[in-house]
């Protein structure tokens, strides 16, 4: 009786011994470090990423992404995904926060990354858009290599699809695909916001560039398309093909097309880090002359959204609100 009652009693503390180590093991899993997430403690299953480039196989979960494009960095950054590498000569405002972080490495420029920092970075994941698309092989022999098939020479057809196709694609990588949806839904409440505010309105909008005192106009199948095609704004003017960097025009066309809102993209502002020009800088004598000015519906907008980026998450959202204000003064 005493021999049964001191072997029960062992296999109960053995029982709890194996149970306190078993909610160690557990514990552990839970408070694990904070870039490990349940993706990587399941089994990874690879993505096959299909691109205007290729095919691009990522078989395990990239732990070190450079990201050679600012609306690549932003994607990442609404993921919450960290960034190892990335150019560092035009950053957005609102991508702020890496400009001084020393664990990401400089990458050199948008146009013109450093393949040598690449490559030093060790990178198991690189994201690249058609600017950087001419140095697509020599990154593809580094770490898997997928092209943004965004178009910035037309961006009527589609962008707001391919911007959330995008993020599905990173949310299925990174195994963020919840966080993926829910941005891409913010994405879908944000253009209805707008359709709201442009149905039905009358007012006829230009989209220019100023640079360093010349202007290019961007209509309908330009960088810039997507505004008319899926926020509805109605475009003035002869609306030629104008692609990457515009068409350009004088201030006799703006006066002539006699928009009755203007949306300046201060170009020079972001180039040469100056302040974005006001009315006052842009106190042309033609332009006065249009309903635009004289309605006060001359919008300077947020350059860095509509120059640097403007195909992710975040500049898009900032984008949407700037062509809102257009309605509102």
């Amino acid at each position: 009786m005493i021999n049964n009652q001191r072997n029960s009693g062992w296999a109960l503390a053995l029982m709890v011994m194996t149970i306190c180590v078993l909610s160690g093991c557990n514990e552990q899993t839970a408070s694990a470090p904070a870039n490990t997430s349940g993706a990587e403690l399941a089994p990874y299953t690879p993505v096959n990423v299909q691109h205007q480039l290729g095919t691009t196989v990522v078989e395990k979960l990239p732990q070190r992404v450079a990201a050679l494009d600012m609306n690549e960095v932003d994607f990442l950054d609404q993921l919450n995904v960290p960034v190892t590498g990335m150019p560092k000569d035009f950053i957005p405002h609102f991508l702020g926060k890496y400009r001084d972080l020393a664990d990401v490495e400089d990458l050199g420029s948008i146009v013109q990354p450093n393949l040598e920092r690449v490559h030093a970075s060790k990178p198991d994941l690189i994201l690249i858009t058609s600017l950087q698309a001419n140095h697509y092989g020599e990154l593809s022999k580094m770490a898997p290599t997928i092209q943004f098939d965004v178009d910035y020479r037309d961006s009527e057809a589609g962008h707001i699809d391919i911007i959330k196709g995008h993020l599905k694609v990173l949310g299925e990588i990174f195994g963020k695909q919840q966080l993926a949806d829910d941005k891409a839904r913010e994405l879908d409440a944000k253009v209805v916001q707008a359709r709201q505010v442009t149905a039905d309105r009358p007012e006829r909008a230009l989209v220019v560039l100023h640079n360093n005192g010349a202007f290019s106009s961007f209509g309908v199948k330009s960088r810039y398309g997507f505004v008319f095609e899926a926020l509805g704004v109605k475009p003035a003017g002869p609306m030629v093909e104008a692609g990457l960097h515009g068409q350009p025009i004088s201030s006799e066309f703006i006066q002539q097309a006699n928009p009755d809102i203007i949306y300046v993209v201060d170009r020079t502002a972001v180039m040469e880090r100056r302040s974005t020009m006001n009315a006052e800088s842009m106190g042309n004598p033609l332009l006065r002359q249009t309903s635009a000015w004289k309605n006060h519906r001359v919008i300077f907008v947020d350059p860095e959204a509509w120059y640097v980026t403007a195909a992710s998450p975040t500049s898009l959202r900032l984008i949407i609100d700037d062509v809102i204000k257009g309605y509102q003064l």
